[in-house]
């Protein structure tokens, strides 16, 4: 994990398909692919990266109820259809951090960023995002993940 840093995001459109379950359990590939086959049919065009939208902490609510995203940036306009909903993610104060590594370690990682926000008087202020730079991929049988980690923040 690389160091912590504040920084302001930009608003962006995202087109996303909702998810409810095991955060581990999100049908990536899947949802990849129906996102950039809606954004091709609908003439908008798609960002490279997969963005994860994580709306519970699955240490305090039942993995099988916890809410994700799974969404792609898009430049156009188009209306959500097919399962696929649109809406633009507001500018933003984030927390920020690069990972790259399993992903079971990433429940060490947040809480290593909640240390980091309690220490300078930070408190969470919406649903974590994951921005992956490159397609999870398997090694000796551990998911291998490189991501940007954004936690929108206020002061306390």
């Amino acid at each position: 994990m690389e160091k912590i840093k504040v920084k302001k995001t930009k608003p962006i459109k995202v087109a996303y398909i909702e998810h409810v379950g095991p955060y581990d359990r999100i049908p990536w590939d899947e949802y990849m692919s129906r996102l950039f086959r809606w954004a091709k049919e609908h003439k908008v065009r798609p960002g490279f990266r997969g963005i994860g939208i994580y709306f519970d902490n699955p240490e305090q609510v039942s993995p099988e109820e916890c809410r994700s995203e799974v969404a792609i940036q898009i430049k156009g306009d188009a209306q959500g259809s097919e399962g696929i909903l649109v809406k633009e993610l507001p500018e933003m104060e984030v927390a920020t951090t690069r990972y790259k590594g399993p992903a079971n370690q990433l429940g060490e990682i947040y809480r290593k960023i909640g240390g980091w926000m309690e220490e300078n008087g930070y408190e969470w202020a919406g649903p974590s995002m994951e921005i992956y730079s490159r397609k999870p991929r398997v090694v000796k049988g551990e998911v291998i993940i490189s991501i940007t980690i954004q936690v929108p923040i206020k002061k306390k």
